[in-house]
């Protein structure tokens, strides 16, 4: 499917959210939409696989009209063999790690839909439950747990949510029927669904996503070598985590620019249920494995996830990059034993009004000595004083951070801000830190700022290149750094002042004779003109 084809596909499913979803608001409806489009994907892998697996067995069905039914492939075989449905399913958990039953497939619903079956709300709730509770719960374990079908936002009772239900479904089913069939394609789709929600939520958009141009920066980063970044990406990744991963997108993309088979696994965490589970229909929808990710539901700053307490240091997970978008100066309450927790104990606690170095400090502690870790926070953390300059000084004096990136504002939905992104390493070559004042470089957008392919393309090539350039970068050694009380702020060692052009007195003097002869002519023309009509002459 071409590029073109996609931004169609998107358009034309954004088209139907913004068309149906009426008085609803717009993350409610996302959630529908979204959990709509993951069932197609599932159903299509789910009888691609099942076609394979059967062979010449699987029934061959004509499609017909679009006001009838159209039969369903793998209904009719499991009508006609009954005694074989038990083993089918059995090989099909082992093959693609779950099962579909029949009636809950997408064809299936979208032909109840189609001829607005009484059925359809009951079917799709069962349907739901069932992928849940019968697949491998790792992966599906309360998926579809915030979509409430029986929901009074779809209607008062359940003919109309059930009707409402046949609509959306029906004009969902015919927007998708419109382009191909390939699977990868919905992963695309669902990204700019995700995209364009967000772009409507405002600040509800900073919890689960990361614009595309800022995670492409993050992404790209992380994905070259960590010691000598300008000999290029790396070959392989053993596992990337994102602590505040939200939908997952940024994730996917350091996967994208890795290939399919170039991370052994990819971690993240969430701890808004809703946005954990788009985070993993996210990831299955691009393809990726139930084996190949581990997403987990709850709270980063608290570290209740029980992988990351291995208190043995040899068992200690650790991963070769790392990335995140954590909430800005979010408020929190660390208690005094958080003052011994391995996270911050050798650098200090964050203050209760800015979590910043909080979320820092627990993905720092988790990156591997040869590691990389790209992070977005607002400016703040580059001056505040208090236990924040504490945190800042220690991380500098042993030589962790490696760059610091100044975007321009208003580059988020959640937030007019300008924010940094700091890179940070526990062995990096440079004694130096590189500074990157990009924040007069965008395209300025009615909602949003831009960044465009080039700006980007520049603040990767100034980071892989370790590059210096007038009002833009440059590197700075640690005395200077300690000479400005490890104050980061970019404006102290980047001047963006313009200077003033120099004057070339003879040429202006010379531009100003030839001005006066100018004025001087058309003044004794206008008088002559004047002295023709017999009127007063100008002095």
């Amino acid at each position: 499917m071409t590029e073109q084809n996609q931004k169609q596909l998107g358009n034309t499913l954004w088209a139907i959210a913004d068309q149906l979803r009426g008085a609803m608001d717009a993350d409610d409806f996302r959630d529908y939409m979204l959990s709509f489009l993951f069932l197609r994907y599932l159903s299509d892998n789910y009888e691609t696989a099942a076609k394979k697996e059967l062979g010449s067995d699987y029934p061959q069905v004509e499609k017909k009209d679009d006001s009838s039914a159209r039969p369903v492939p793998l209904a009719l075989w499991y009508a006609n063999n009954p005694a074989d449905v038990t083993a089918f399913e059995k090989q099909m958990r082992r093959k693609v790690h779950y099962v579909v039953q029949p009636q809950h497939l997408w064809s299936s619903i979208a032909n109840m839909a189609r001829t607005q079956s009484d059925e359809l709300l009951n079917t799709l709730q069962a349907g739901f439950k069932y992928i849940e509770t019968e697949s491998f719960e790792s992966t599906f374990q309360g998926l579809f747990s915030e979509i409430d079908l029986g929901s009074s936002k779809l209607g008062k009772g359940y003919p109309e949510r059930n009707a409402k239900l046949c609509v959306i479904i029906k004009k969902i089913a015919d927007g998708l029927a419109e382009f191909s069939d390939k699977l990868d394609t919905l992963g695309d789709a669902y990204e700019y669904l995700i995209g364009q929600f967000a772009a409507g939520s405002g600040k509800k958009a900073g919890e689960f996503y990361t614009p595309q141009q800022i995670s492409d920066i993050l992404s790209t980063i992380v994905t070259l070598d960590s010691q000598e970044p300008k000999t290029g990406v790396k070959q392989r990744l053993d596992s990337v985590m994102d602590f505040a991963c939200g939908s997952g997108s940024l994730l996917l993309n350091v996967r994208k620019r890795m290939g399919p088979h170039g991370i052994g696994k990819i971690y993240g965490q969430e701890k808004n249920i809703t946005t954990y589970n788009l985070a993993r229909m996210n990831m299955l929808l691009h393809g990726v494995k139930d084996t190949e990710f581990e997403i987990f539901h709850g709270d980063t700053l608290t570290n209740d996830w029980d992988i990351l307490r291995e208190l043995n240091p040899a068992k200690k997970p650790a991963f070769d990059a790392i990335v995140a978008n954590p909430p800005f100066s979010y408020r929190w309450e660390p208690t005094e034993a958080m003052g011994d927790d391995v996270r911050f104990k050798n650098h200090g606690l964050a203050p209760k009004s800015a979590a910043d170095f909080a979320f820092l400090l627990h993905g720092f502690h988790f990156l591997k000595e040869e590691g990389v870790m790209a992070i977005i926070l607002p400016h703040g953390v580059l001056f505040r004083g208090g236990a924040e300059e504490r945190i800042r000084t220690k991380l500098l004096r042993d030589g962790h951070i490696d760059t610091v990136i100044g975007l321009p504002s208003n580059l988020f939905y959640s937030t007019g801000i300008p924010v940094c992104i700091l890179v940070l390493k526990k062995c990096k070559k440079p004694d130096d830190v590189l500074f990157i004042n990009a924040a007069e470089h965008f395209v300025k957008g009615k909602r949003q700022n831009q960044l465009t392919d080039a700006h980007i393309a520049k603040i990767i090539r100034t980071y892989q290149f370790r590059e210096e350039e007038a009002r833009y970068s440059r590197r700075v050694g640690m005395a200077e750094i300690e000479k400005n009380e490890f104050n980061l702020n970019i404006s102290r060692y980047i001047s963006t002042a313009v200077g003033e052009a120099e004057i070339d007195l003879e040429a202006t003097h010379g531009e100003l004779v030839e001005i006066e002869k100018a004025i001087a002519a058309a003044k004794q023309r206008h008088n002559d003109f004047l002295k023709e009509l017999g009127l007063s002459l100008l002095p």
